[in-house]
């Protein structure tokens, strides 16, 4: 179906519950203020569920509250239990043996502030299960030789508690995420992740997230070895619309 400046309609729907509320992306309307004004009676803000296909799925589950807070010392013995967790360990290895002395050491910094990286905890209806870490891509010049856009906002995140991992989480936790980095990166256009190239967990994940899978390349790791990743960009713009301060009033 085109809209009515000839370009091709992108159909929304939104879950909530047994109801399904259908429409369509109006010109110049993002993905994200579709789903907002199709789902307005639906009772909450909704979340991707599923933004790699044809149709982009939205849901409204206000049972399932998904928040990120920033990370503080207190975190660090929880980080240490999540990265040493086997499924975790598995795809975040270039830091080495993650002690509670190298742990502390390796992310207290960022917790401080005294790096470019910034730490959040994840937390689902209250309790801490995970993290995520961000940061601008030209803030680390070596990995921004290798990305398409150094400007683009970059990521990393992990599931640690070993019984919410597989349940279909860690899209709600991306698009949680991507709300509070649009707030904070204003200026901002693409997000961008590196996961690793047998990930397929997580590049399924950014898939329903909004980002398009791009080039492979090799990325050199803290410990010397070289991981060859998939470079996954979001366009800002088209997933969630323009920054707050560009809205109008």
């Amino acid at each position: 179906m085109p809209d009515t400046d000839g370009t091709e309609s992108v159909p929304v729907l939104v879950r909530h519950g047994d109801r399904e509320l259908a429409g369509a992306v109006l010109p110049g309307e993002s993905w994200a203020e579709a789903a907002v004004r199709i789902g307005a009676t639906a009772g909450g803000e909704p979340a991707a569920e599923d933004l790699s296909g044809a149709t982009k799925r939205f849901v409204v589950d206000p049972d399932q509250r998904v928040d990120l807070r920033a990370m503080t010392h207190g975190d660090l013995t929880a980080l240490t239990r999540w990265l040493q967790a086997p499924h975790v360990r598995r795809w975040w290895q270039s830091d080495g043996e993650p002690t509670p002395e190298r742990v502390t050491a390796t992310y207290g910094p960022r917790v401080d502030g005294q790096t470019p990286t910034r730490m959040w905890v994840v937390e689902v209806n209250g309790r801490s299960v995970g993290f995520v870490q961000d940061y601008r891509i030209r803030d680390y010049p070596g990995f921004a030789l290798l990305t398409p856009d150094p400007d683009a906002v970059g990521l990393d995140y992990a599931i640690g508690e070993p019984e919410w991992a597989g349940r279909g989480l860690g899209t709600r936790v991306l698009w949680a995420w991507l709300l509070g980095a649009h707030r904070r990166f204003p200026d901002a256009t693409a997000y961008f992740a590196a996961p690793h190239h047998a990930n397929a967990a997580s590049l399924r994940i950014l898939d329903k997230a909004g980002f398009t899978r791009g080039t492979w390349f090799d990325e050199p790791q803290r410990d010397g070895t070289t991981a060859t990743v998939v470079g996954c960009t979001l366009d800002v713009r088209r997933v969630l619309g323009p920054p707050a301060p560009d809205r109008a009033p």
